[in-house]
Parts: structure tokens; sequence; C-alpha cells
């Protein structure tokens, strides 16, 4: 089975989707919705971090748009705003892959957390400039340290559970491509 999923891109793509629908579903059970609870951490903002920068082929574009976009749409966000920040950050991610397959674990979650602070700060820039109301600014930044501490857990999981790791300098699959 592992064989066969590490063969195929398509078998990460529709984990990948299976991942997103499960957490967009815990996402809208009513756990934890009490006045003044802390908010949990954007793991599906993790997760796509996480598996854009160790197989950017594995996660296409159109694919970070529709989870994202449905996502959006679910959680009664407007439509569009944090998709387009997503495609930013995963699109940064996805030019800098060269350079990101060298930097140590450390300075890659300095460098998703950095682009998790600059998605918060362009969200809430954009609810500002078009004066609609936003949640308080200890709140979601408040997410977004949990996110970033969530992170190296995400990738921990995705290490271990679905072999998702960082391809070596020279390294082909089955086929004889380069990776």
């Amino acid at each position: 089975m592992d064989r066969l999923l590490r063969a195929d891109p398509w078998g990460y793509r529709a984990l990948f989707l299976a991942l997103a629908l499960l957490l967009l579903f815990i996402r809208l059970l009513p756990l934890g919705n009490t006045a003044g609870a802390l908010p949990g951490p954007d793991l599906m903002l993790c997760l796509t971090f996480a598996w854009v920068m160790r197989r950017p082929d594995y996660l296409p574009l159109g694919m970070i748009v529709a989870v994202t976009l449905a996502e959006d749409l679910i959680l009664m966000r407007p439509p569009g705003l944090w998709t387009a920040l997503m495609v930013l950050a995963t699109e940064f991610l996805r030019s800098r892959n060269a350079l990101t397959r060298e930097l140590s674990f450390v300075v890659e979650w300095l460098l998703a957390a950095g682009l998790m602070l600059a998605m918060l700060l362009a969200y809430r820039f954009a609810f500002a400039a078009s004066f609609l109301p936003q949640p308080p600014f200890g709140h979601a930044l408040v997410q977004i340290l949990w996110s970033i501490l969530a992170y190296p857990l995400v990738v921990g999981l995705s290490r271990l559970s679905f072999d998702l790791r960082k391809p070596a300098t020279g390294e082909i699959d089955d086929y004889g491509r380069r990776l």
C-alpha cells in the first residue's frame, strides 16, 4: 500500500482531500464554542504548508484553491480573500522549493511562522480597508500562535503516518524522473 501511494501522486492528493474534509468536518462540530474560549490552531493551514514545503508536486494549485474556497464558503468567511492569501503563500513556498529543500527544520518552521503572521496581517488589513467588522486582534493572534506551535506536530505526523518527506537532492522516482 505504501509503495502504491508513493508511486502515484494521485494517492497523496486523495489523501490530502480526505484530510481536508475531515478537518473541516471537525471544525464544524459544536465542540468548545463557549464564549471566551481560546481558538484552536488552523490545522488546514499547517497541513497545506507542510505538504507544499515537502512535496509541492502533490498539491496542485487547483486543489489548494478548491479546498480553501470551499472552506471559505462553509465557514462563512469572505469568499476568496483567505483563498487568495493561501495561494500567494503556497506559491511563494513552491517557488522556493530548491531553497527550502536544504533548510533545517527550525528555519523552515520560522519561514512558515512568518508566512502565517503575514497572512494574518494581510487578512486584517483587507478587513480594515473595506470597513468590515472583524474579530478582536488578540483572538486572531492566539489562533495563529497556536497554528505556529502546531506546525511541528503536523509535520511530524505527516512524516510518520504518510512518509511525506523532502526529496533529497538528485533523488529520482520509480519512473526515473527527478524530484
